[in-house]
Formats: C-alpha cells, sequence, structure tokens
C-alpha cells in the first residue's frame, strides 16, 4: 500500500527467511543510520544532499524548511508539489486498478520474497546522497530498508540512512526531530514540531469526552476488507470514536464482511491506501452491489465518506495533523476545524 499504510508480509502469511535476514544484517555494516539507541553521522557539508525513499519523509522534510536539500525521490513522494521536478529512483512492480488484483500481486510477490519496488542503485549513487530518508515499517507500502542499505553499502562515501516507523502521532511528531537531526536543522525541526503539536492538541479541546461519537469503521483497502491500523484507531479514539475493529498501534489487518457488520459502525469512512477520491469512489461502485454493503449502511446515522487516503491518512507526515482536525470536525460537529480543501465526501 502506500507509504506508511499498514500493509506488510505478516498480513499475507509471509516472513522472510533466514537466509535474507542475514544478508540483510550483512548489507548493514559500514552504513550510517539512525536509530533510537545510537546515531551515527558521517561527515558531510553544512547542506547536506537528501534523497527521500519515503512520502512522509520528504513531506517532514518540507515542513522543517529544508526542501533545498532534497536532490532526489520515490515516485511516490508528490507533496509538496514543488518538488515534483526532483529526479524519481524507484517504481512500482505493481499495476491495475482492481483492489482485488493489486491485493493478489502483491501476495504473490511477498511469498516468492520479490520486492514490490525497484530502486535505480546507479541514479541514487550518482546524487552522491549524504542522507538517506526511508522504511521500515511495511515492504508493501515503500521500498524496503534492506534494498536500501544494501545499495548504500556500496558508495564512498557512504550515507546516513535514516529510517522512520512511527506506529502512533507522537513517534510521528518525534519524527521531525529525527530528520531535523540528521540532515542539521535541529532548531528548525523542533519549531515545526511544536507548531504540529499545537494544531493537534487545540483540536483535542473540542472533543467532548461525556458524549461518545460512536462506532467508526475504517477501510485502508477494499476487496479483500482492510481497516486502519497504527497511528489510524488512536487519532479516531481521540476525537471522540471508537474503533473496536482493531486497536491503536496494531497494524491494519483483513476483516470479512461479518466482522464489519457484527462490529455496528455507525459512522463509515473509506479512505483506500494510494488512491485520491475519484478513484476510491471508482472502486466503490463494484463493491456496493455486494449482499453486505446495504445492511452495513442501514446502521449508519449518515452517508459514508471518502477521504483520500493517499494524501491524509496513510502517510505519517505533517498532514496527519490536518486529518485528525477533520476527524474532529467531523464527529464532533464542529465545522471550524475542518482543514481548507480537506479532501472528503459523502458517499450517495
Amino acid at each position: 500500500m502506500s507509504d506508511g499504510s499498514d500493509w506488510n508480509a505478516s498480513h499475507f502469511g509471509v516472513t522472510l527467511d533466514s537466509a535474507t535476514e542475514q544478508a540483510d544484517q550483512d548489507a548493514t555494516v559500514g552504513v550510517g543510520r539512525i536509530a533510537s539507541s545510537s546515531i551515527y553521522t558521517p561527515a558531510m557539508s553544512t547542506s547536506p544532499r537528501v534523497v527521500s525513499l519515503l512520502p512522509s519523509a520528504t513531506e517532514i522534510l518540507c515542513e522543517i524548511g529544508a526542501a533545498d536539500l532534497l536532490v532526489g525521490r520515490s515516485h511516490e513522494c508528490d507533496w509538496p508539489r514543488s518538488i515534483g521536478d526532483r529526479p524519481v529512483l524507484t517504481a512500482a512492480r505493481t499495476h491495475g486498478n482492481d483492489p482485488a488484483e493489486i491485493d493478489r500481486q502483491v501476495r504473490e510477490s511477498l511469498s516468492e520474497h520479490r520486492s514490490l519496488y525497484e530502486l535505480d542503485v546507479e541514479a541514487l549513487a550518482a546524487l552522491r546522497p549524504d542522507v538517506i530518508l526511508t522504511q521500515n515499517l511495511c515492504e508493501v507500502c515503500s521500498i524496503d530498508l534492506a534494498a536500501v542499505e544494501r545499495a548504500a553499502s556500496a558508495m564512498d562515501p557512504q550515507p546516513t540512512i535514516v529510517s522512520l516507523d512511527p506506529h502512533g502521532i507522537e513517534q510521528i511528531f518525534d519524527d521531525l526531530l529525527t530528520v531535523g537531526e540528521a540532515i542539521g536543522r535541529a532548531k528548525q525541526a523542533e519549531s515545526a514540531m511544536v507548531a504540529l503539536r499545537e494544531r493537534y492538541w487545540t483540536a483535542v479541546d473540542f472533543v467532548n469526552p461525556y458524549e461518545p461519537a460512536g462506532e467508526v469503521a475504517f477501510l485502508e483497502w477494499l476487496d479483500p476488507l482492510f481497516v486502519g491500523g497504527h497511528w489510524t484507531p488512536q487519532l479516531i479514539e481521540a476525537a471522540g470514536g471508537t474503533h473496536s475493529l482493531n486497536p491503536a498501534g496494531a497494524k491494519s489487518r483483513t476483516v470479512s464482511p461479518e466482522d464489519l457488520l457484527e462490529a455496528a459502525p455507525t459512522k463509515l469512512v473509506v479512505c483506500p491506501c494510494g488512491l485520491d477520491l475519484d478513484a476510491t469512489a471508482a472502486q466503490l461502485e463494484e463493491i456496493v452491489t455486494r449482499s453486505w454493503w446495504g445492511p452495513l449502511c442501514a446502521g449508519l446515522d449518515e452517508a459514508p465518506v471518502l477521504v483520500d487516503g493517499n494524501a491524509m491518512f496513510n502517510r505519517p507526515g505533517p498532514r496527519l495533523v490536518d486529518a485528525f482536525r477533520w476527524l474532529v470536525s467531523w464527529l464532533q460537529d464542529r465545522p471550524e476545524l475542518l482543514p481548507e480543501a480537506f479532501p472528503v465526501r459523502p458517499f450517495q
């Protein structure tokens, strides 16, 4: 799925074999990598060259005010629009518009231990990055960490690899500090983080703790059905709703139509990974013909809402604060919190 969405190999009953794991460990030798326990930073200029292979990391970099450092990006790094002129270094190996077919391709690739993405190693090396921003949260979302480490280990000098793996909103705020430290702009990163936290907590102030906003079903994929995970249940609960189909911090998971109906949601968000509003509406046209759709909608207290998941919920970056403020505006009936031009619309 799109960056930071919550699919990964474990959802498909697949684990990396020991040989692959050992190869991945060997690839880390000599490669600078920022982790929670230690920081290694190679010698770099005062203006480090940064490659981002993760859309949310690109947005974090720009939120800090460091877009000028970005010299390369992944094919999914499309925001802000101003970075569209940077060289693209990755490509997806899955193709198609049918969600079931995409799911089949993903499962097949993972079962054969094949990456879902291609990395242009030669182009990456030619950019001479000092810092590479990537992730290890989800093999389905973006290029896997092991592939990046293998590529970086062959470079001279070797770049610092910053792997961002948040599971909740607090860790996403911390990621701004991590990136800021890695690129030498810690002060700017702290200011950006404080501003985001303020926007988050001022929205929390509008949540009525004494009147639950109801059960929310949040669909991140339509065939098979996946419900939200990681930060999404946390944001729903912080906005006053409940999300009984998956707890905060857990990976997104598949559910059956029976599971969905048993949860008896009063509100439904359709927010597939990697899809904008028009693509989401197009996929729903087939889903609404299924026998369970009518009974599901009959229990809702309003029409299902479609949200641009690719822009708002799937990426663990700064725009999650906008997503949260929309949730509060919707669940608490506080329209003054609705971010301008937020990509949401009812599905009739």
